[in-house]
């Protein structure tokens, strides 16, 4: 403001993902689970940004990269995995965004176990492998806290295929090496 920069320049503010102390009987924060998964990010931008608008939109620090590029003009290169968020800031509505977001933790550190999953707006299926292997199923709507895993009723078997179709796509998407 005292350089008056305010209206031309984007600052981006995000925390780190939560920390568990307990929480799905865990530690650390590297897990799928939506206390540590879900991270804050501001925006602004006077000049192409309204201010105080809120989007639940799907977005991930792969995207920053991108957006900062498209917003000053330079390609995105090839080998960046996120998307600009431009359109979807300037007009708080993207039809073409993403409507699910695929994760994977690779690292074996801490004794934690590497896993992969999708998250949807209604569901997340998980899958830990390595010295452990097993799914989690859950409804977002119904189990927000994610403590009910639905991996092994029946009523879900389509939901758990489709979603396993959804990771198989975004492993190939992303060159993930780690497969199902």
């Amino acid at each position: 403001d005292k350089n008056g920069m305010r209206d031309n320049t984007i600052v981006i503010y995000m925390s780190d993902q939560g920390f568990y102390l307990g929480g799905h009987g865990l530690y650390d924060k590297r897990f799928m689970y939506e206390e540590s998964f879900r991270t804050p990010m501001l925006i602004r931008y006077p000049a192409q940004v309204k201010p105080r608008q809120k989007n639940n939109a799907y977005a991930l620090n792969l995207d920053i990269a991108p957006t900062l590029l498209d917003w000053i003009g330079l390609p995105v290169p090839a080998d960046m995995q996120g998307v600009s968020m431009k359109k979807l800031l300037q007009t708080g509505n993207d039809e073409s965004w993403r409507k699910e977001i695929y994760y994977h933790y690779y690292e074996r550190s801490f004794g934690l176990t590497p896993h992969f999953g999708v998250k949807t707006d209604r569901y997340k299926l998980l899958h830990f492998y390595g010295a452990i292997n097993s799914w989690e199923l859950y409804d977002l709507k119904k189990d927000k806290s994610e403590m009910h895993n639905l991996i092994s009723d029946p009523k879900y078997a389509q939901i758990v295929n489709d979603l396993k179709e959804r990771i198989k796509y975004w492993q190939n998407y992303y060159k993930d090496p780690v497969k199902q």
